[in-house]
Parts: C-alpha cells; sequence; structure tokens
C-alpha cells in the first residue's frame, strides 16, 4: 500500500520514524511535509497535498492511504478535509483508529504530535492501516450521502438546512 505523510516542523521527528516503520512493514511511503526544521512553517499545504496524492491514488486504482501530523492534529485535519473525496478522522486511541476505517472508510487520519509519543502514533497508525472498512450498508450509506453533499450541496430524500 501506498501511505502518504504530511506534516508540519511539530510532526517532522514523527514523519522521520513512521516513514522508517511503514517502509519497513512493506508500504511505500510518500512524504510530504518539510525537510528541516521550520518553528514558523505551515501546515497546510503539506497535509493538502498528501490528501490530494491520497484521492489521485485512489481514482487511479492504487490503495493508498493518508496520515498528516502536527501539534495537535486538528488543523492538519480541517486542512485535508478541504480536499475533495477525502474523509480525515482524527485519532487519538484504538478505537478511534480502527472505527475510523470500519465505519467511515477513513482514506486520511490525523494525529497530534505533541499529544503521543511515537511508539503510541506508530500504534495508531497500524491500527489505521490494517483494518478494513466494513461494507455495511448503513455505513455505505452513510458514505455516500456525505459523497453527495460534496459533490452537490444537497442529500437527495433529506432535508440539509443550508
Amino acid at each position: 500500500m501506498r501511505i502518504h505523510i504530511g506534516t508540519d516542523h511539530a510532526g517532522l521527528d514523527f514523519s522521520r520514524h513512521i516513514t522508517e516503520h511503514l517502509s519497513a512493514a512493506g508500504h511505500e511511503v510518500v512524504y510530504h511535509g518539510p525537510e528541516s526544521y521550520d518553528p514558523i512553517d505551515d501546515y497546510p499545504s503539506f497535509c493538502i497535498n498528501a490528501a490530494h496524492a491520497v484521492v489521485r491514488d485512489q481514482e487511479a486504482g492504487v490503495e493508498s492511504l493518508g496520515v498528516v501530523f502536527g501539534g495537535s492534529g486538528n488543523g492538519e485535519q480541517i486542512s485535508a478535509n478541504k480536499v475533495r473525496g477525502v474523509r480525515a478522522a482524527l485519532v487519538w486511541n484504538e478505537a478511534t483508529a480502527k472505527l475510523a476505517r470500519q465505519h467511515n472508510d477513513a482514506n486520511v487520519i490525523s494525529i497530534g504530535a505533541r499529544q503521543h509519543t511515537v511508539e503510541e502514533a506508530t500504534q495508531l497508525i497500524d491500527f489505521f492501516v490494517n483494518e478494513p472498512f466494513s461494507l455495511e450498508e448503513r455505513h455505505v450509506r452513510r458514505i455516500a450521502q456525505i459523497a453527495e453533499y460534496e459533490a452537490t450541496g444537497s442529500i437527495t430524500d433529506r432535508v440539509v438546512d443550508a
């Protein structure tokens, strides 16, 4: 599987460890973050680039996921979710990492590098990467509604106050 990583200075050290870990597990890792530490760099472009790459890969039939890091993970998740076709989830424990895939078919996760040790973050990523989407009808239906709203601004047969 190809895994895209986006981060800013807060996740730079994590990204190096994660890249080695995922590569050793047989994944192809593509890095979209800074090459050197800059305490005033900005995360949006790094995370958006990683998210775009995931969508491009998936549209081309390449099995691909993304991981974005920052201090809290919040802004990074928000940035990734601005990319059409991305379902980015903020994860902080085993359950949220697994449910992101099982129920939401998330294709990107966000982790707060200042909220977890590198070992914890590595485990969260492994839980996410190794968990399949459940394919349960209710989850498929909900994801389709999200995609429909993203594309059209409405959901068929549902009231969406705009």
